[in-house]
């Protein structure tokens, strides 16, 4: 078999993802979170779930999982609970003062991340990333 002139653009955009991924994490912890808080605290001030159900939903992780950030993020200060006056197996999550100033920043390091990646790229630039980003997708799950 001979060895491809190329390597495989699924690789590349594999590696760079992981890389892209690990910076920003990074990001995020020297800020004083992680990716999971992020995500909550995203939903929570973007999108406002009824419950922690929709919550997990919104997020995209199961709600074991979400669980187990919440009761962190509860412990940290960060988020509080409470049950449905209509419904007692549903909770609510809100965020409270502390929650509010660590989404600041949290947003502030996201903001930092992107402004990174979209360094010596045009607008322009950024408008076929983002468009060819789409058509690697559709070319995956097209037809499926």
């Amino acid at each position: 078999m001979s060895r491809p002139l190329h390597t495989p653009i699924g690789v590349v955009l594999a590696q760079t993802t992981k890389l892209i991924s690990r910076a920003f994490d990074d990001a995020l912890v020297a800020a004083g979170g992680s990716r999971a808080s992020w995500l909550v605290l995203l939903a929570l001030k973007t999108r406002k779930p009824a419950n922690q159900r929709e919550l997990a939903e919104e997020v995209g992780i199961q709600g074991a999982t979400l669980t187990h950030h919440l009761n962190a993020m509860e412990a940290d200060g960060v988020i509080t609970r409470k049950r449905d006056p209509d419904n007692r197996r549903i909770h609510q999550v809100e965020l409270t003062e502390h929650g509010e100033t660590l989404f600041l920043h949290l947003a502030k390091a996201a903001q930092a991340h992107d402004r990174r990646l979209r360094t010596g790229f045009t607008d322009a630039e950024i408008a076929a990333l983002g468009s060819h980003l789409d058509r690697l997708a559709r070319n995956i799950t097209d037809g499926r």
